[in-house]
C-alpha cells in the first residue's frame, strides 16, 4: 500500500504539472489553426535543411510551453504545410528556448554561468541534429498516418497526388507550387469542437505516461541512480536515465536539478536538463500523433548518443 500511495502521487503531480501546459499548447494551436487561413507566414518559412530548424527552434522564444505543450503546436505546423526541419527544430529546442524555462534555470543556478548559456546551446544543437537526422527520412515513414494525411491536403498536387492525399477535387492546378491552405477559417464552434477532441486525445496519452513514468519511479530508487553520479562517464548515463525515468517538466527541472547539482558531475546535470525536454516516459505516447514508431525509436537513440557527447564534452572541459 505505500508503494501504491507513492505511485498515486507521484502521477498526481506528474500531470497536474503537465495539464497546464498541454492545455496552452492545444490553445496555441488552436489559434494557429484560425489565423493560418488569413495569413501568408507558413508558406514563407525557409525550407533550406539547416535554415528551417534553425527558424523552427528560434520560434521556442516567443512561445512559453514545456515539452507537453509543444506537442499539439508542432503538429498544427507541421499539418499547415510548415517545412518538416521548422517543425522538428520547434518540437525539439522550444522546451528549453523559452522564457519561462530560461528564466527557472537562472533562478535556479545563479552562480553557474556556464549552465545559463550551456543549456540552451546544447538544446539548439540537439535540435538541429535530430531534425537534420529524421529528414533524411522520407514522410511516409516519419510521420503518424493521421498527420501525414492532413499534411498532404495542404501540399500541392505538383507534389502530392490524389491518390496519396486519399481526398480532393479533380481538376485543380497541378502547376501551383505554394502550399494549399484551408480557404476558409473554421468557425468558433468549429473550432472549439477540433481543440477539446484534441486536448482529450493527448489527455488520454499524456495520462498512460505519467502512469508508467509514475510505475518506473515507485519501483526504481533515485539514490540508486545519484550513486553512480562521481564517474565521468556513468554519471551521464545514470543522469540521462534519471531524466528518463522521472518525466518532470522542463519548466521546473532545473529546481529539481538544483537538489543532487554538487553530488553529480557538470556533465552529468547538463545532460539531466538536456535530454528530459527531449526524451522521457511521459512522451513516449504524446510523440505517436506525430511520428512513427520507427521515427520515434530514432529520435531516442539519436538524442540520447548526443547528449552523451555534450556531457562528455563538458565533463572534459570543466572537470
Amino acid at each position: 500500500m505505500t508503494r501504491f500511495a507513492t505511485g498515486w502521487a507521484i502521477f498526481q503531480g506528474l500531470l497536474i504539472e503537465a495539464l497546464p501546459f498541454l492545455l496552452l499548447g492545444v490553445s496555441i494551436a488552436g489559434l494557429a489553426r484560425w489565423l493560418v487561413p488569413q495569413s501568408t507566414w507558413i508558406k514563407r518559412l525557409p525550407r533550406h535543411p539547416l535554415l528551417a530548424p534553425v527558424v523552427g527552434a528560434l520560434l521556442g522564444f516567443a512561445l512559453p510551453a514545456c515539452e507537453c505543450g509543444n506537442v499539439p503546436v508542432a503538429r498544427r505546423l507541421l499539418a499547415s504545410g510548415a517545412p518538416l526541419g521548422t517543425g522538428f527544430g520547434f518540437l525539439f529546442a522550444a522546451p528549453v528556448l523559452n522564457p519561462i524555462v530560461l528564466a527557472s534555470t537562472w533562478a535556479a543556478f545563479p552562480d553557474q554561468t556556464w549552465l545559463l548559456w550551456g543549456r540552451p546551446m546544447g538544446a539548439f544543437l540537439i535540435a538541429i541534429g535530430l531534425s537534420a537526422l529524421l529528414g533524411l527520412l522520407p514522410e511516409s515513414s516519419l510521420l503518424a498516418s493521421a498527420l501525414l494525411e492532413e499534411r498532404r491536403l495542404s501540399q500541392p498536387l505538383s507534389r502530392v497526388g490524389l491518390l496519396e492525399r486519399r481526398s480532393g477535387l479533380v481538376g485543380l492546378n497541378i502547376n501551383d507550387s505554394e502550399p494549399r491552405l484551408e480557404a476558409v477559417p473554421l468557425r468558433p464552434a468549429e473550432l472549439l469542437q477540433h481543440s477539446t477532441r484534441e486536448f482529450l486525445s493527448l489527455l488520454t496519452l499524456l495520462v498512460l505516461g505519467c502512469a508508467l513514468a509514475a510505475a518506473v519511479q515507485t519501483w526504481l530508487p533515485r539514490s540508486w541512480l545519484l550513486a553512480l553520479g562521481s564517474g565521468p562517464t556513468v554519471s551521464v548515463l545514470a543522469l540521462m536515465l534519471l531524466a528518463l525515468v522521472v518525466s518532470v517538466c522542463s519548466s521546473v527541472d532545473a529546481f529539481l536539478a538544483l537538489g543532487f547539482a554538487a553530488q553529480v558531475t557538470p556533465g552529468a546535470l547538463l545532460a539531466f536538463l538536456l535530454l528530459g525536454p527531449v526524451v522521457d516516459l511521459k512522451l513516449a505516447g504524446l510523440f505517436t500523433v506525430l511520428l512513427s514508431t520507427r521515427a520515434i525509436a530514432i529520435t531516442a537513440v539519436a538524442a540520447s548518443l548526443l547528449v552523451l557527447l555534450i556531457g562528455q564534452w563538458v565533463n572534459l572541459v570543466l572537470l
